[in-house]
């Protein structure tokens, strides 16, 4: 099993404490490397976030098949803007892209932030429009490699690999929506969201 697992497979764990989950999980994995791994988890779970973590392009295609299932969602209730979603995670040919009525919004994202626990995205997800245009209910697929401490470094990531910047970048913070909001989530709203974390590497 990976090591990942230990952390991410974390269900068992949601009702530990802090302390006990960060003592649990150093016995399996060095601190340098899931120092941010582990914050991010924390925050997101915090934030009302929640959890799936996939081995596997198998085991992401069963874990979204049993978020559908737990909500009742139908392959006509979703709503995928790009195909590059289904392409680079393997997800079914079924699943129809530009649903004009839907319950559920797929994406990827840029990164994920580990201060704070929220999800970097842009106008390479969401175009130029707002959260608000979408529905509530949101799955954001990642993998292992999209971890960065803050947004500061999410931001750099972004202008580094593109040749062109993107415009409209947001983060989502589910969650809890705070009093005061930095410029980047400004006029955010909150979503009742999953996050389906691929281990980059697998088959």
């Amino acid at each position: 099993m990976n090591l990942f697992s230990n952390l991410f497979k974390g269900n068992t764990n949601k009702n530990k404490s802090k302390d006990e989950l960060g003592d649990e999980q150093s016995k399996f994995m060095p601190k340098t490397k899931v120092a941010i791994e582990e914050r991010f988890i924390i925050k997101f779970i915090e934030n009302g976030g929640k959890f799936l973590y996939s081995e596997s392009y198998n085991e992401l295609n069963e874990n979204l098949g049993l978020i559908l299932k737990e909500n009742s969602w139908t392959n006509d209730d979703i709503l995928i803007t790009k195909n590059k979603i289904k392409s680079n995670y393997k997800l079914p040919n079924s699943l129809k892209i530009n649903q004009n009525k839907s319950k559920c919004f797929i994406t990827d994202c840029e990164n994920l932030i580990a201060d704070d626990g929220s999800i970097l995205i842009s106008s390479n997800q969401i175009e130029e429009n707002s959260l608000s245009d979408f529905p509530e209910n949101l799955i954001v697929i990642s993998d292992t490699t999209k971890f960065k401490n803050n947004i500061g470094e999410g931001l750099t990531e972004i202008k580094s690999k593109s040749k062109k910047i993107p415009s409209n970048i947001t983060t989502i913070k589910n969650f809890h929506i705070s009093k005061e909001k930095d410029f980047l989530s400004y006029g955010t709203n909150a979503k009742n969201l999953y996050l389906i974390l691929l281990e980059k590497g697998t088959i």
